[in-house]
């Protein structure tokens, strides 16, 4: 999915201008995307003459550590609200679980894009 980098973004208005579906506004002198509007065109992508539109796939690393960050959050929070090191090892657990069920649905969803190639 698309997103600003503010750094870069002149707010030039070009992205707003070219996208089909107006899921750009202007705030603050700043191009933001609307992600419940935007169709994933990539016309922002192409029309950024600085680059400020970017893809989310170098985010990952920010969102790998916000994911650690917030299980470390959680397994603290259960050992203090329901009584040790056991509980925050089943937290662990837990989170575990939770994410690989968001795998399981990547993958799951993957493989039904891929038969849409077919349609």
């Amino acid at each position: 999915m698309p997103w600003i980098d503010e750094k870069k973004c002149t707010g030039c208005g070009i992205c707003i201008e070219r996208c089909p579906v107006n899921a750009i506004k202007e705030e603050e002198g700043k191009a933001k995307i609307n992600m419940n509007e935007c169709i994933h065109c990539g016309t922002c992508h192409d029309v950024c003459s600085r680059e400020a539109v970017r893809h989310d796939g170098e985010k990952i690393p920010e969102d790998v550590k916000a994911n650690v960050e917030m299980t470390k959050k959680f397994m603290e929070a259960c050992a203090k609200y329901l009584g040790d090191d056991k509980e925050k090892r089943k937290c662990l657990m837990r989170m575990t679980k939770y994410f690989n069920k968001e795998k399981l649905v990547a993958e799951k969803t993957l493989e039904g894009i891929e038969k849409l190639k077919n349609m």
